[in-house]
């Protein structure tokens, strides 16, 4: 018989002072709370209670058993209300890692929620590489490129397409591309994580798809080292628009190739399980996909 059930039984006769009482509390049959009271004797191998016809009464064993079985149900009690304020409410730690690429919009998002919800904490982790989820106890992951684990749930916040952009003093000196093709002449920077390699691929005016093979000098997992070197006239790269939106409004880089787009990617929240969802990531899920419809201008501006 089941052990938890049997303590419960047993615990039902000695309050309420016999076993056909505890059977109308509990909705059972006097032989089936018999049954669970022998099987938890038979287990033990000891007499928790005294029967004789017209009473029960504990044992000395079963007195020590009876306050500590209690208390142990009690705790369990407990442990259960605990676990459902958490999942009603957000409160603990919510542990979070991003790519440096979406921390721009997640700043503000964690600043709004902290205030929402004071008996949160965030832990963020900020780096490019692909994270075990499960394995390091992240509870969400926000990432602007694919992830190969396709077992984790994913919720798209918003697309993106890549864009072709330098300085304009690299264009004052080598000219401006007006086809993919044109790239091969070109220093392009890359970035580690695009997922074509040195591919770089685009849809034409017409939705068309385009491709090119490009060579440079510099590979790297760092957006703002490309961004940086850009803007010192050291060669192209092809960023989200949201990372160069500031440069390309002020003039410190310059898009190029504009009837061409990069191929769609989105910006997504990623965790690892679908059902009994946290109220913390859940609330904070949320929040971001409030937060992201307004951020949608910065993946639709033409520069």
């Amino acid at each position: 018989m089941d052990r938890l059930t049997s303590l419960i039984v047993f615990g039902r006769v000695v309050e309420c002072g016999g076993f056909s009482a505890a059977a109308r509390r509990l909705n059972m049959s006097t032989t089936m709370v018999s049954n669970h009271v022998q099987a938890l004797e038979d287990r033990l191998d000891v007499r928790l209670l005294n029967r004789t016809t017209r009473k029960v009464s504990l044992t000395e064993i079963g007195q020590a058993y009876y306050q500590r079985s209690s208390q142990i149900l009690a705790d369990l009690d407990e442990a259960d209300r605990i676990a459902r304020a958490l999942q009603a409410t957000p409160q603990g730690k919510l542990r979070l890692h991003s790519s440096m690429s979406v921390v721009r919009f997640l700043a503000p998002v964690i600043s709004e929620f902290v205030d929402l919800y004071p008996t949160v904490s965030v832990d963020l982790t900020v780096s490019e590489r692909m994270v075990d989820m499960v394995e390091e106890g992240f509870d969400l992951a926000m990432r602007s490129l694919p992830l190969p684990d396709s077992s984790l749930i994913v919720r798209r916040l918003t697309s993106w397409r890549n864009i072709v952009c330098g300085s304009p003093a690299y264009f004052e000196r080598h000219g401006t591309p007006l086809r993919p093709c044109d790239l091969v002449r070109y220093n392009c920077m890359r970035h580690a994580s695009y997922p074509f390699g040195d591919e770089w691929r685009f849809e034409g005016p017409d939705g068309e798809p385009a491709s090119v093979r490009i060579s440079g000098n510099l590979i790297t997992n760092s957006q703002e080292t490309l961004r940086r070197l850009a803007i010192d006239g050291r060669g192209l790269f092809i960023p989200p628009p949201f990372i160069v939106a500031d440069d390309l409004g002020s003039g410190r880089l310059i898009r190029v190739l504009e009837n061409y787009s990069g191929v769609e990617f989105a910006i997504n929240a990623i965790y690892p399980h679908r059902h009994h969802v946290s109220a913390k990531v859940r609330s904070f899920i949320d929040l971001l996909a409030e937060r992201f419809a307004d951020h949608r201008r910065w993946m639709e501006m033409k520069y």
